[in-house]
């Protein structure tokens, strides 16, 4: 039988990577509390003191017994545990000229993180009663013209709640920040310093807040966006990779890798995020 049809097949040296999202939300908490992190169910005491009492002090006029000052304890729980398992066959190993391990691993690193960064996401359940801007009953339909507007009555909130004004942030899905774009009152990335950190979707600054984009902003079906704004101390997160293992399965002529990654997210000041409810126009 002839082969002059027969075409070679030419192994890139090259590999396509995946589209992955811009993963923020685990960016914008702090990590003060970490602490040696073992297994899934450890915990993080985080203790905090009441507000010290300011008196008026009259001269050659005793002042009153000191203060005994309250405290209090709450506990992040590192109860979410997630894996990553994958095998890279002999065969499509040696047929493959780069190493294909090295952008696997890559991938399963992205996947963890955006895992947790979704997890950190949803903690807006917790906001403060009056915190919120717009329902799940009645969303606010932002335009060109608004969209800046309801950023500022989340910066309010911010600043009626006694939250520090410095590292405060807003997360917006693109849709929103498109909106923001077609006004001339947002402060776009321009700087050498800002467009660096584009990478971790810091796109701008608006009404006081370090705008984020994010395609993990919580929704339903495309819609009742939770877009949430706050400031870095409002959420604590601790997380460790406990263990990640190269091996030979014992059925396969391949190479595989596990890992586990453990973390835990708490909303510590529900007072210091605002969450505005917003559907597309």
């Amino acid at each position: 039988m002839a082969l002059s049809n027969f075409i070679p097949a030419v192994w890139s040296a090259r590999a396509l990577v995946n589209l992955n999202k811009t993963l923020v939300y685990g960016n914008i908490v702090n990590r003060d509390f970490e602490g040696d992190i073992r297994e899934k169910g450890d915990t993080v005491k985080i203790n905090s003191i009441g507000a010290v009492t300011v008196g008026s002090y009259t001269k050659d006029v005793n002042i009153g017994d000191p203060q005994t000052l309250t405290d209090a304890q709450t506990t992040l729980l590192i109860n979410q545990a997630d894996y990553v398992n994958f095998q890279i066959d002999d065969v499509d190993r040696a047929q493959q000229t780069p190493k294909v391990m090295d952008i696997a691993m890559r991938e399963s690193a992205y996947g963890i993180a955006n895992a947790a960064d979704s997890y950190i996401a949803g903690l807006y359940t917790g906001v403060a009663v009056g915190n919120t801007i717009g329902n799940d009953i009645a969303p606010i339909v932002p335009t060109a013209t608004t969209a800046y507007e309801k950023l500022v009555d989340l910066s309010t909130l911010l600043d009626e709640a006694n939250v520090p004004s410095e590292d405060r942030w807003v997360v917006l899905p693109p849709w929103y920040y498109g909106l923001l774009l077609k006004d001339d009152r947002f402060v776009k990335a321009g700087t050498s310093a800002a467009d660096q950190a584009l990478r971790n979707g810091l796109v701008g600054e608006a009404a006081g807040l370090m705008v984020y984009k994010s395609n993990n902003v919580p929704n339903v079906a495309a819609a009742k966006y939770k877009i949430i704004a706050g400031q870095r101390r409002a959420i604590s997160f601790a997380d460790q990779i406990s263990s990640i293992e190269a091996y030979r399965p014992e059925k396969r002529f391949a190479d595989a890798v596990k890992g586990l990654h453990l973390y835990g997210a708490k909303l510590v000041y529900p007072s210091a995020i605002a969450v505005l409810t917003a559907n597309k126009s």
